[in-house]
């Protein structure tokens, strides 16, 4: 137990390169060796705050390599308590012999992971001269979209929306620095018609990005709304957009943004367009319409998390 390695979160924060952590990640899906069961997925009451939190379970293992399994918990109205809603923690494994090589804080390592892949599928699906990005979200992911974004495409301009108008200012202000120009604003109709890539990352309930807003080219990443019940694109988004997800297993069941539509009959799972499975393995990046409108929806794979894991290890036990 004495070999045991503790990656934090503050290591995490100070040694992440996004470019080299996407490359990583993109590894991950092209090389189709690690094995991902789905998910485990518990829904459980916690009635003094009159809402339920989720249980995750994400095991994965890449055979006579390595093996993890983060374990995740969501608790929408932990703002409540000044806390991130999402908690958790990743157990890195030797898949070989079982052994136990490493427990990190999964908080920023989800984050990151998290971006790196909604960057990973940007590089195939928005424009190659993409210069502006709507966030809409101001929590611990958005800073890390915004940057994973901008390590991928030219981004010159960014704004961020957020139901409190206190926390989007705080984004800027802690990205006043980046290379880019960023702004707060107060409604998400002043600037989603106008944006290149419009990123969400909520816990909305109600869909927050509207079809009739859109315009040609653009590219939307959806990386909230993790529950069936859950949307952040409308109907309209979903008829006018080419559907791409990171898995087939999760991405058609576990949240509303797809669910939903595939329910109502609106959309068939025969229009997703592609995984990220598919993306990462092709040679080439695929010729894109520029007038096409482009969806990626995220809801989180084991892959990515242990594709993460390792590539903070191998700097933790480098330096």
């Amino acid at each position: 137990m004495d070999n045991i390695v503790l990656i934090s979160d503050d290591f995490v924060e100070n040694h992440t390169n996004f470019r080299e952590l996407i490359s990583e990640i993109k590894i991950g899906f092209s090389s189709r060796k690690t094995l991902v069961p789905i998910r485990h997925h518990h829904n459980f009451p916690n009635p003094e705050v009159n809402s339920d939190s989720t249980l995750l379970l994400m095991p994965a293992w890449t055979p006579n390599n390595n093996a993890g399994i983060k374990i995740v918990t969501i608790s929408p109205e932990n703002s409540q308590y000044d806390l991130p809603s999402v908690q958790g923690t990743y157990v890195y494994l030797d898949a070989k012999t079982g052994l136990l090589k490493a427990i990190l804080e999964a908080k920023n390592m989800t984050a990151k992971r998290t971006a790196a892949t909604s960057a990973l599928a940007s590089s195939y699906l928005s424009k190659k001269n993409a210069s502006s990005l709507l966030m809409i979200g101001t929590g611990a992911l958005s800073q890390n979209l915004i940057k994973a974004h901008a390590s991928v495409r030219p981004i010159q301009r960014v704004y961020v929306w957020g139901r409190d108008f206190e926390k989007a200012l705080k984004v800027c202000k802690d990205l006043q620095n980046e290379a880019f120009t960023i702004s707060a604003i107060e409604n998400i109709e002043d600037k989603i018609s106008e944006v290149d890539i419009i990123s969400c990352a909520t816990l909305s309930k109600t869909p927050l990005v509207l079809g009739n807003l859109l315009k040609e080219g653009q590219h939307i990443d959806l990386v909230g709304a993790y529950k069936p019940d859950m949307r952040e694109a409308d109907d309209d988004t979903i008829l006018n957009a080419s559907i791409y997800v990171d898995s087939y297993e999760g991405g058609l069941k576990e949240s509303g943004d797809i669910a939903i539509p595939l329910q109502k009959g609106i959309l068939k799972t025969s229009d997703i367009q592609s995984d990220l499975f598919d993306l990462c393995s092709k040679d080439e990046l695929l010729e894109r319409d520029p007038k096409e409108i482009t969806l990626f929806k995220s809801v989180g794979h084991a892959l990515e998390d242990l594709m993460a894991a390792n590539y903070y290890y191998t700097q933790f036990t480098n330096e």
